[in-house]
């Protein structure tokens, strides 16, 4: 089993700078975030959008990464083996490396991006409204990859001391964090956008 996605082509050029992989939040779908491609501003990357593996309880159109409503976060490990599979094939589909590949990811999609991104040789990663999954503190040391953490303090479904724990786990084994806050809820708004295209731009042209 693969993860299904959807694909945009640099509008730029025809050979991509940079590869920009989004993971949706639970009970959203690729096509959610795909429509906010045109706010990243960013005509010479790619961009890749996947689908969740499982379906979402209580929507039809709907994915999700795991069970959140399990305190085990059930199908989490098989996500998780999925979606780095995934990654790792996609220099033979896009010719891009990991090392030009930022992920990101919004809610459930953050906490993935974080979970995953910490694992591989990616250029970059950007957490939207996420969260640390417990595993995280059994990471040792070393070097990772630039880490962007975006929340709303008025966030009520992903409370604020949740990216600010995402922020110390981080730090703490080493990783070089990027920390924002902002006076909004559980959402990717444009300023978001805006300082993720900064990230990106400068993430890329240091790799």
């Amino acid at each position: 089993m693969t993860l299904q996605f959807l694909r945009i082509p640099p509008t730029a050029q025809e050979t991509p700078s940079a590869l920009i992989v989004t993971l949706h939040g639970w009970g959203a779908n690729a096509e959610d975030v795909e429509s906010l491609s045109s706010y990243f501003n960013l005509p010479d990357c790619e961009f890749l959008f996947p689908n969740a593996p499982y379906p979402h309880p209580y929507s039809s159109v709907g994915r999700a990464w795991y069970d959140l409503e399990n305190e085990n976060y059930s199908g989490l490990s098989e996500s998780r083996e999925m979606l780095i599979d995934w990654l790792q094939s996609l220099e033979n589909l896009t010719g891009i490396p990991l090392s030009q590949t930022i992920l990101s990811g919004f809610s459930q999609g953050g906490a993935m991006t974080l979970d995953v991104g910490l694992t591989l040789p990616l250029a970059g990663l950007a957490v939207m409204s996420g969260y640390p999954h417990p595993q995280l503190t059994q990471l040792k040391k070393g070097n990772f990859p630039p880490t962007l953490i975006m929340h709303g303090r008025q966030d009520q479904v992903v409370p604020l001391s949740a990216a600010v724990k995402a922020r110390d786990i981080s730090q703490a084994l080493g990783v070089n964090v990027d920390y924002h806050e902002f006076d909004a809820g559980h959402e990717i708004n444009l300023q978001m956008l805006d300082i993720l295209r900064t990230f990106v731009i400068k993430t890329i042209n240091n790799s």
